[in-house]
Formats: structure tokens, C-alpha cells, sequence
């Protein structure tokens, strides 16, 4: 009964992992620098900076697994440094443990696609946080392949969900409709865009850590809801809330203006490429592994509708 999954991090992706786990009667250890006030039953602390080598070892030292879903402040200068060291630190966690590994990543270093995403599409070249992805995405591959750690990935499109704040279908949408006020988007709203919904991805990972040893070492891409527009997702909710949908966009030559000034437009537009084009994901490959039974949009964002008129929009992180 010692077994134990570490989790390193735990904003909203972290914490929806950790509550999916423990509710399946794992224990569960999580690791960053903070306690988290909201820890569950069945949830243990421990204090570990993923920047300090020392620290992470030690907070995975008796992992029968570990999950990666820690994040860094929106920053291509900060991503260019902070991310190949924390996943340094936490290969060698998972080299010394044998504790197979599971990343919890996005989609960024793919860069522009014009076609649905696959695990195996090319890496367009764009620069900024695209290169870190890309970067780091290269550190455990290698690692995998030489055989010293046992490692997987869960790539993950924009995602949305009770708690999810902290993205273009957080607070900015679902909080400001729940308190009577117009949406607001600061990307392109018409495009068909692929979103997930939190609490199927924290299913995904349940299923990806219980593999066999010949399922690891994998990229998996994670299975969205039929694709709807940013703006048809905002009307839906705006309709479960019974309010107006009302939605506010940033003109484009306005937004060329506000980037000089405004430092996380300027990081955004950064990865532009994922609202300025159709957007879609082929996870045809993880569906044929464990089936297509993700939710629905218009019960995905419903719930998160309701959960956001309660109060329950939850962590920011």
C-alpha cells in the first residue's frame, strides 16, 4: 500500500489529475513549492522547486508514478529557461526511481498546421514558446529512446472546464457572463477550434498511467468534442446562464497597439497560429486505444456554466 503517484504541480490540470486518482483509491503525493490550502483526503505535500535538482529527487524518490502538469508564468524569456531545467530534473527523478512518467503537455510545438494535428505531424519551424516545447519535448524522447526512463505524453488542446480559469475559455468568458457582463477574447473567435474538457483529460491520464511497460514511451493526442467556433462555444454558455451572449473582440489594429503595451498580448500573439486558422486534432489513435466517450460540448459547457454562476470557478493556476 506504499505505492504512490507524484504529481508535480498542482493549478487546475494538476488538481482535477489528483481528484480523479485518489476518487479511484490511489494515493497520491503532490510536489511544488507551496502547500496548496485545498489538499483532499488522500492527497499528500511535499515541498519541492522543480528549478532545484535536490528537491524534486527527493519528492519522487519512492514514485511508482509520476505526473508532470506544472506550469511557468506566460513568458517566452521565462519558458526558455525555466522549462529544459525543470524537465532535466525531473528525467533524472525519473532515471533514478524507474517510475514510468507521464507529461501532461500542450500542443504549442507543433506550430502552424493547415491540416487536423496527428501525433506524428512535423514540427512547423515558429519561434518563442513553440521552441521551448519543442526543445523539451526533445529532452525526453531522447531519454525514452535510450532507455533510461519510461516516459509518455498527453497532448492537450486549449482546455476549458469547472475551476479552469486561467485560459481563452476561463474567467475572461465563462466569469464575466456568469456576472452579467460581455465575454471577452483576445484571439480570433470564428474559427473552428478544437477545446477539451478538463474532467475527460484528467480520465485520459488515469488511463495512460495504467498501460503496460510496451504502451509507454508514446505521444497521445487528446480526443476533443466535434469542433465548434470560440464564439459558439460563448453563446452556449451565455444560453445555460440565461443571459445575453454578449461578446467583445479586440479589432486587429487595435491589438497592434495594445501589444506594445501589454506583455502577455504581445505572448499570445506569440502562438498566434492556434486561433488564426481552422484548428483541429486527430486522435484517432487514443480513441482507437480506449474509445470515443468524451463529452459533449453543450453538457461540457453547460456544467461549466452552473459551476461558474455557484462560485465554484475554483483555482486560478
Amino acid at each position: 500500500m506504499n505505492k504512490v503517484t507524484v504529481i508535480f504541480g498542482f493549478g487546475v490540470a494538476g488538481k482535477a489529475v489528483a481528484e480523479r486518482l485518489v476518487a479511484a483509491g490511489r494515493r497520491v503525493r503532490i510536489a511544488q513549492r507551496s502547500q496548496p490550502a485545498d489538499l483532499a483526503a488522500g492527497m499528500d505535500f511535499v515541498r519541492s522547486d522543480v528549478l532545484d535538482r535536490a528537491q524534486v529527487l527527493a519528492a519522487a524518490a519512492d514514485a511508482e508514478r509520476i505526473v508532470i502538469a506544472i506550469g511557468f508564468a506566460y513568458d517566452t524569456k521565462t519558458w526558455a529557461e525555466s522549462w529544459p531545467r525543470a524537465m532535466g530534473h525531473i528525467l533524472a527523478a525519473a532515471e533514478a526511481t524507474g517510475a514510468p512518467t507521464l507529461f501532461f503537455d500542450n500542443m504549442y510545438m507543433y506550430g502552424p498546421q493547415d491540416g487536423p494535428i496527428r501525433e506524428d505531424s512535423s514540427f512547423a519551424p515558429w519561434g518563442g514558446k513553440p521552441v521551448a516545447r519543442r526543445a523539451i519535448t526533445e529532452m525526453w524522447q531522447q531519454a525514452s529512446a535510450e532507455g533510461r526512463v519510461c516516459m509518455s505524453a498527453l497532448r492537450v488542446s486549449d482546455f476549458y472546464g469547472p475551476g479552469v480559469t486561467n485560459s481563452h475559455l476561463g474567467a475572461l468568458v465563462f466569469g464575466r457572463l456568469a456576472a452579467g457582463k460581455a465575454a471577452q477574447f483576445a484571439v480570433p473567435i470564428d474559427h473552428p477550434h478544437d477545446v477539451a474538457y478538463l474532467p475527460d483529460v484528467a480520465r485520459a491520464v488515469e488511463r495512460l498511467l495504467d498501460l503496460p511497460p510496451e504502451d509507454w514511451g508514446k505521444v497521445w493526442l487528446m480526443p476533443c468534442a466535434p469542433t465548434r467556433t470560440l464564439r459558439e462555444i460563448a453563446v452556449i454558455a451565455a444560453a445555460t446562464m440565461g443571459v445575453e451572449p454578449r461578446i467583445q473582440t479586440c479589432p486587429a489594429p487595435l491589438q497592434a497597439l495594445l501589444r506594445l503595451a501589454v506583455p502577455v498580448l504581445r505572448e499570445v500573439h506569440d502562438v498566434r497560429f492556434l486561433f488564426d486558422r481552422t484548428y483541429r486534432i486527430d486522435a484517432s489513435k487514443f480513441t482507437a486505444r480506449f474509445g470515443a466517450d468524451v463529452t459533449p460540448i453543450e453538457t461540457g459547457v453547460a456544467e461549466t456554466a452552473r459551476a461558474f454562476l455557484n462560485g465554484g470557478a475554483g483555482r486560478t493556476e
